[in-house]
């Protein structure tokens, strides 16, 4: 098995790294909506603007950055303040590697220690990297949303999932992935 790094809170000086990799995503086109590279000032304000309420997590192995997970409020209103949207992004090298379960995994607890009690996303159906990712840290679909953007002109649907934080044994092994969601 291959080391997974060391997960730790990310920091200004992170975000030349968190841009280069977030920007991989952004040109693969599998994983997000978004078709315009961030720069490291974007990403900076970002974190600035997110503060401890909303971090990001970094993996770092052999003193390099290799994935980050972060998220946001789900909604404004009251009810769902104990709900995040969340985002993770592994470096093409570090690929299947264990990467992406460390950021996701730190960014799980990370929320669970703030109060959150929901962490939520969307994934396009095409990912089935993300969406093995996410079974495995004990995700489950909630559903798929038809025709939900465009994309390069293209219209993309999304597999919504969500993890209770809680300790994920005591429904893990009740709720596997959702058929719907499997590759065919």
């Amino acid at each position: 098995m291959t080391h997974r790094g060391q997960t730790r809170l990310a920091t200004p000086a992170d975000a030349d790294t968190i841009a280069a990799i977030y920007n991989e995503g952004i040109a693969d086109r599998i994983a997000t909506f978004e078709t315009e590279p961030r720069t490291a000032k974007q990403i900076a304000a970002q974190l600035a603007e997110k503060a401890d309420r909303f971090p990001t997590v970094v993996v770092e192995r052999e003193g390099r950055l290799v994935a980050w997970a972060s998220a946001g409020a789900y909604r404004n209103r009251p009810a769902y303040s104990g709900v995040a949207e969340h985002s993770v992004y592994v470096a093409r090298a570090a690929r299947g590697t264990g990467a992406g379960r460390a950021a996701l995994e730190a960014l799980c607890q990370a929320y669970a220690e703030r109060g959150f009690w929901k962490i939520v996303s969307r994934i396009f159906p095409e990912n089935t990297a993300s969406l093995a990712l996410h079974e495995r840290c004990g995700f489950r679909v909630v559903g798929v949303y038809r025709r939900h953007g465009k994309l390069d002109g293209q219209w993309r649907d999304c597999v919504i999932v969500e993890r209770l934080l809680e300790p994920a044994e005591s429904w893990l092994a009740e709720q596997p992935l959702h058929p719907a969601a499997r590759p065919s």
